[in-house]
């Protein structure tokens, strides 16, 4: 996805270094075991995750994204797999992952519905998946996000989307970013977690 790899072409790191607030939370939360994390980016959450003892996969699109991600984690000092694909060509192993994490992941509604469900096909019992994404009162704002709405999230459909978890929590936050230049600002997010 050229588009990505033009954006991430810079010595700076988009989304910053440090991991989103949100990811941080969940995994300093929770029993170390083996992550996915797709739209992974430059790294910033799968060398947090490593660094906190997970195994870690994740994919991007972007070949530019996984050359600054890997650059990152060996600065840190850990290892993370990390490898180049398109959403739509995601497959399943089913029950591979302890978790899934989907940051900033925003996706045309066709694709998304198949992807979630093979996301949820892959994470093991027991296993948990939590979101954080922009909703669609982000719309006009400057601090992130695509410009089409259907690509952003409202609390019902990230319900139906993911009515196979258990113990799903889905909460409304108006947040402030401070992640690089890309997400700076006041912003209208949504976060979900649920259980397999």
């Amino acid at each position: 996805m050229t588009i990505w790899n033009e954006r991430y072409n810079s010595e700076n790191f988009l989304f910053g270094k440090e991991p989103n607030r949100f990811f941080k939370e969940m995994i300093d939360g929770l029993t170390p075991g083996k992550i996915l994390l797709p739209a992974e980016g430059e790294g910033r959450n799968a060398v947090y995750a490593a660094k906190m003892g997970w195994d870690v996969y994740a994919f991007d699109a972007s070949s530019v994204g996984k050359d600054k991600a890997l650059q990152l984690a060996e600065q840190e000092g850990v290892n993370i797999n990390y490898s180049v694909g398109m959403i739509e060509d995601f497959t399943p192993v089913p029950g591979e992952f302890d978790a899934v994490s989907l940051i900033f992941c925003h996706l045309q509604p066709a694709v998304r519905h198949q992807f979630f469900d093979k996301l949820i096909e892959s994470i093991a019992p027991g296993g948990i998946l939590f979101l954080e994404g922009f909703r669609k009162e982000q719309l006009g704002l400057k601090s992130g996000g695509p410009s089409d709405p259907e690509m952003l999230y409202s609390a019902t459909q990230l319900a139906t989307d993911f009515n196979q978890l258990d113990d799903l929590s889905i909460t409304l936050e108006t947040v402030w970013l401070d992640e690089g230049l890309g997400h700076q600002g006041e912003a209208k997010v949504v976060r979900l977690a649920g259980k397999v």
